[in-house]
């Protein structure tokens, strides 16, 4: 078992409610994947044993940051699908490339998305996506923590569901850091029987469930119009809702919906994605504060970087807070410590990890990020907490532990050849763009 010493280091503070602090010159014990302590530096008692000491002096630990929604292997796709309507980028680029998905692009796709996301602070992602087998693998690797929903539609037929989750099935036995969920695709592409079924597997086997619902107002009305209800209903009526739930996007939840959602807040999360929203021109944001009210808790994803372009969940959590602001005509609302909780604890609950990851406090998984806010862009610091949502920049992290595992160290990853990772990406992305082959694994017609 490992032991690291922190020493010297600034700690934000997160709790439950309230306001965000930095406590100054900490020591951070890791024994093993748990914090043991967190002292002042000055009333830190002598060393024992084998430690190693990470200098912290003019660094930020923060928790490390949570990705609570993205299509990791889709950085293969980064910038192959702009400035095209909602409709045209599903049905023209991206579901038509997707034919083209095998497992190894999957797997480098993966194993680049890792390396980005480590190298920015990010030590937990919870993904929604086809060969989840090799985005495990990738994640495996690379030391990172990944919750993985395997994607299906019903129009792929019953093998390809039962497929999915015997995957999901296998992904619980990989490794302790790799946890499954069920991926139906969304509300419009599964049908209700097929969302009976998973939610009934979900019950009985333990499973939350992972799904795009009323990603858009257009979707929930084109609900209400052909079937009489929004998608918020079907998940409840489908049983999805009493089973748990992460909900990417909600961006059409009615009003009407939060006393659906609120009789579900304990086992619920929505992972709000705003730059996606901004890029598709799709009218409207996550309706944060409504689903906080109902006691739904929001964690801050990227979604795929076939449309976002980056998995950077600094720039979310800075975008999350300005269209926040912008959606309720309230510069007062979303806060410093609001944003930073979602970033954190937020995004623990929507991998479905609240307990164990989330915060900096003995017990808790040893997931740290270090920050240097030295930087020209974050100085001169009046409040760190302002630093870390509206300047900070993934190159600014210097040190990332994930379990208790240092996997950046100076800026470098320790786990994996990022000139090899870089390589492979390059050699095969175009064979993933390619749009000659014709067809499409699904049409957008929600």
């Amino acid at each position: 078992m490992s032991q690291v010493l922190i020493r010297n280091v600034a700690v934000l503070v997160v709790p439950e409610s309230g306001e965000c602090r930095v406590d100054d010159a900490q020591d951070i014990r890791v024994d093993g994947d748990r914090i043991t302590t967190i002292t002042p530096t000055d009333a830190s008692p002598a060393e024992s044993g084998e430690w190693e000491v990470i200098e912290g002096g003019g660094l930020l630990a923060v928790p490390g940051l949570v990705n609570s929604h993205t299509h990791s292997p889709m950085v293969m796709m980064r910038g192959a699908a702009e400035d095209v309507s909602i409709d045209d980028w599903f049905n023209r680029r991206i579901w038509p490339m997707e034919v083209n998905l095998t497992p190894e692009r999957v797997r480098v796709g993966a194993r680049l998305a890792c390396a980005e996301m480590l190298l920015a602070g990010v030590t937990t992602f919870v993904d929604h996506y086809f060969h989840a087998d090799q985005i495990a693998a990738a994640a495996v690797e690379s030391g990172i923590r990944a919750d993985l929903a395997p994607t299906f539609f019903s129009s792929a037929g019953p093998e390809s569901i039962d497929a999915a989750i015997a995957t999901a099935r296998d992904l619980r036995t990989i490794d302790s850091r790799i946890t499954a969920g069920l991926g139906p695709h969304a509300t419009y592409t599964v049908s209700d029987d097929d969302l009976r079924r998973t939610a009934d597997i979900a019950q009985a086997e333990g499973f939350r469930i992972h799904l795009h619902a009323a990603e858009t107002d257009d979707q929930t009305r084109s609900s209400l119009e052909k079937h009489g209800v929004t998608p918020m209903q079907v998940l409840e009526r489908t049983g999805v809702l009493g089973a748990g739930a992460l909900i990417a996007h909600g961006c059409g939840i009615r009003e009407s919906d939060l006393h659906i959602l609120q009789r579900y807040a304990d086992r619920t999360t929505v992972a709000s994605c705003p730059k996606v929203y901004l890029k598709l021109a799709m009218g409207e944001v996550t309706p944060i504060r409504g689903l906080r009210s109902a006691g739904v808790r929001v964690g801050v994803g990227t979604d795929g970087a076939a449309v976002h372009n980056t998995l950077d969940v600094w720039e979310s959590l800075r975008m999350v807070a300005l269209t926040q602001k912008q959606r309720e005509h309230d510069a007062e609302w979303m806060t410093l410590s609001e944003t930073l909780r979602l970033a954190t604890r937020g995004g623990a609950a929507a991998a479905g990890l609240a307990d164990r990851i989330g915060v900096l406090e003995p017990g808790r998984q040893a997931d740290i990020a270090l920050v240097d806010l030295s930087g020209p862009h974050n100085q001169p610091v009046h409040d760190p907490r302002a630093a870390l949502v509206y300047s900070v920049r993934p190159s600014d992290v210097i040190t990332v532990l994930v379990d208790g595992k240092i996997v950046v160290r100076d800026r470098q990853l320790t786990t994996m050849n990022l000139d090899e990772i870089l390589a492979d990406a390059r050699a095969l992305a175009h064979t993933l763009v390619d749009l000659s082959q014709g067809g499409a694994i699904q049409h957008y017609a929600p």
